[in-house]
C-alpha cells in the first residue's frame, strides 16, 4: 500500500523497545527489535521491529530492501507473515457514553505500552433500525447465516488448493478480496452501499447476504463436480502407475512388439521377479501351439517383467489355463482399443485444460465475493447487536483489534477489565471455558460485557 503522510497500523508482536522515527529508512535490524506503527490519527507515531530468533533471516529479508519512509510502497501483513506470528482478529463494540470512552483511551494506551495488540476504528454506516422484534429476528437470522458463510469460504478455499493442485501458500496468493490481501480489506474496510443499500431493512440486507452465499454454494457444488468427473475420467485412462495388471501399458508396448495375423497372435504375460527362470524354462511347454523362442521382456519393475509371448490363436484359452497354474498373469491387451483410449486421452486432456481455467476463474472471483459478503456480514451483527445491547439512539463505536494468538488471553483480560462496568454480571475471561452460547461469532463459546465477534482467521488453514 501507499503510505501518505499520516500514521498508519498498529502491527506489534514483541515486548521489546525498540523505536525509530517512521521517515527514516535507515532502520537497522539487531537480534531482538520489535516494531510498532498505527493507522489511526489517534495513536502514537511510533514503531519498532520484531525480531524473534529464527525468524531473524525472514526479517532481514523483507525489511531492508523495503524501508519504511514515506513515499514507498510498503505491504503492513508481510512483516507479520515474515515472523510466522499467528494472528486474531475480533471486531468489538463499545458504547460512546463518557466512562465508555474514558476506556477506549486507556485501552489505546495500554496497546500502545504493552504491544497486546494493534487496533483501528472498523467504520459501519447508519442502517435502519426497525423494530425490537424485528432486531431480535434478524440477530438470530444473521447468526446462522454467519456459520454458512463461514463455511462456504472454508470450501472454496480448499476447492481452490485441489483444483491447483498446488501449495497452501500459492492458494493464499489467490485468496484475495475486491484484488487486495483478505487482511487489508478488513482493516481498510468500507460499507459497499451499492450492493447493499442502507436504506433497505436490515431483513432485506440478510435475505441479499444469505441469497448471494446459498448461490456460491449450490454452484460450487455443481462445478467442482463437473470438473472432478473429467478429471477422474482422465486418470482413469492414463492410468499410468500402480500394477501392471490394471495400469495402462501405451507407454510401454510398440505395436511392432505384437503379432496379429489369421492364425497367430501375440499374448502379454506378468511375471514376478523372483520367477523369470522359471518362466523362460516352461512358457513353451505350457501349450504345444506356442512359437518357440518367441518371448521377449518388453519392460520391468521392482515387482514384476511384463513378457510376450506368440502362439496359436486356437490354443489361447489353453494357454491361459495353464499359466495361471504356474502363477503367471495374461494380461489382456488390445493395440487398436488402447489407441482409441489415447485419442479419447487427448480430447479429455483439453477438455480438462479448459474446465480448469473455467473453475479456477470462477473460484477466485467468487471466494473474492464471499469475503466481502463475509466481512459486510459481521459488519451488520455489530450493528444488530450493539442496538440491541446499548439501546437507542444509535450510538456506539467498533473496533478492530488484531492480536498474537499467543497473547489473546492477555489482551481479553484487559478488556474485561476496562470494559466490566458494561455488564458487571458477564463471565470473566478465565472462565469462559465453562460457558456455554448459542450464539456463533461471538468469540466462541464466550459472551463480555462488551460486544465481541471474532474474525475467524482459520478459515484459511487448508487441511
Amino acid at each position: 500500500m501507499q503510505i501518505e503522510s499520516q500514521p498508519f497500523l498498529v502491527t506489534t508482536w514483541s515486548d521489546v523497545t525498540a523505536t525509530g522515527d517512521p521517515g527514516d529508512s535507515g532502520l537497522s535490524v539487531s537480534h531482538s527489535v520489535s516494531l510498532r506503527w498505527s493507522s489511526c490519527s489517534d495513536f502514537p507515531n511510533t514503531y519498532s521491529w520484531t525480531n524473534r530468533g529464527r525468524h531473524e533471516d525472514n526479517l532481514k529479508t523483507y525489511l531492508m530492501p523495503n524501508a519504511c519512509s514515506f513515499g514507498k510502497d510498503f505491504d503492513w501483513r508481510s512483516p507479520c507473515e515474515a515472523l510466522g506470528v499467528m494472528t486474531d482478529l475480533c471486531l468489538i463494540s463499545v458504547p460512546l457514553d463518557k466512562t465508555s470512552l474514558t476506556s477506549v483511551e486507556k485501552l489505546k494506551r495500554t496497546i500502545a505500552k504493552t504491544s497486546l495488540a494493534s487496533c483501528c476504528k472498523f467504520h459501519i454506516p447508519e442502517l435502519k433500525v426497525g423494530i425490537l422484534d424485528s432486531l431480535l429476528s434478524v440477530s438470530d437470522d444473521l447468526s446462522k447465516l454467519d456459520a454458512l458463510t463461514e463455511s462456504v469460504i472454508k470450501k472454496t478455499c480448499q476447492c481452490m488448493k485441489e483444483v491447483m493442485e498446488q501449495s497452501n501458500d500459492k492458494v493464499l496468493e489467490n485468496a484475495l478480496a475486491n484484488g487486495v490481501d483478505l487482511m487489508s480489506y478488513v482493516t481498510k474496510f468500507q460499507w459497499d452501499k451499492a450492493k447493499y443499500p442502507t436504506a433497505l431493512p436490515l431483513s432485506s440486507l440478510a435475505d441479499i447476504i444469505n441469497k448471494e452465499v446459498s448461490q456460491v454454494e449450490t454452484e460450487l457444488k455443481t462445478r467442482a463436480a463437473v470438473y472432478n468427473s473429467v478429471k477422474i475420467s482422465l486418470q482413469s485412462l492414463e492410468h499410468k502407475d500402480g500394477p501392471f495388471q490394471t495400469r495402462g501399458l501405451n507407454d510401454i508396448i510398440r505395436k511392432e512388439d505384437l503379432v496379429d495375423s489369421e492364425y497367430l497372435t501375440t499374448l502379454l504375460v506378468l511375471v514376478s521377479r523372483g520367477s523369470y527362470l522359471q518362466w523362460e524354462r516352461t512358457y513353451e511347454s505350457l501349450s504345444e501351439f506356442v512359437v518357440p523362442r518367441s518371448s521377449r521382456k518388453l519392460y520391468e519393475d521392482k515387482q514384476a517383467g511384463v513378457f510376450s509371448v506368440t502362439l496359436f490363436k486356437r490354443a489361447v484359452c489353453e494357454f491361459k489355463a495353464k499359466a495361471q497354474e504356474s502363477k503367471f498373469t495374461v494380461r489382456e491387451y488390445n493395440f487398436e482399443l488402447e489407441e482409441e483410449k489415447q485419442q479419447e486421452m487427448k480430447k479429455l486432456s483439453v477438455h480438462k485444460k479448459e474446465q480448469y481455467g473455467i473453475f479456477v476463474r470462477w473460484l477466485k472471483m467468487n471466494f473474492s465475493e464471499v469475503f466481502v459478503t463475509w466481512i459486510h456480514l459481521k459488519a451488520l451483527r455489530v450493528f444488530v447487536e450493539s442496538v440491541l445491547r446499548y439501546g437507542l439512539p444509535v450510538n456506539y463505536q467498533a473496533l478492530l483489534l488484531q492480536m498474537d494468538r499467543k497473547r489473546s488471553k492477555k489482551l481479553r483480560e484487559e478488556l474485561s477489565s476496562l470494559f466490566k462496568h458494561l455488564d458487571p454480571t458477564a463471565t470473566s475471561t478465565s472462565k469462559t471455558d465453562q460457558v456455554s452460547s448459542d450464539i456463533p461469532g461471538i468469540c466462541p463459546q464466550e459472551y463480555f460485557s462488551y460486544i465481541c465477534f471474532q474474525i475467524n482467521t482459520n478459515v484459511l488453514e487448508i487441511s
